[in-house]
């Protein structure tokens, strides 16, 4: 590919084919090259991740549940815990992406 791109976005998952897909472009993408009598930046790299949705109601409206549901003080608390669950996957899945860029230097 042309070697005078600025940036390249690369959108990984939980997937390995799309870490595969990192590596792709790792591999064959030329980004602008970086040289000092030049008035562009280098080219770079942006991985984006985009979280889904969790898979259950994490907003939960404690008025809507019928008897036995949860209390007020509760729902702040699963939410909190549904919240550190999908900041520990993002976290996964982005320090496996730049374990790999890291690979490729």
């Amino acid at each position: 590919m042309a070697g005078n791109l600025g940036c390249v976005v690369v959108s990984v998952d939980g997937n390995e084919g799309s870490m595969d897909a990192l590596r792709w472009a790792l591999d064959n993408v030329k980004l602008r090259p970086s040289s000092p009598d030049s008035t562009q930046p280098p080219g770079h790299f942006l991985i984006l991740y985009v979280q889904p949705p969790p898979s259950i109601a994490a907003g939960l409206n404690p008025g809507a549940i019928p008897f036995g549901g949860p209390t007020n003080l509760e729902v702040p608390a699963f939410t909190a815990a549904i919240e550190a669950h999908q900041k520990r996957i993002t976290d996964a899945i982005l320090n496996h992406a730049l374990q790999i860029c890291a690979e490729k230097k």
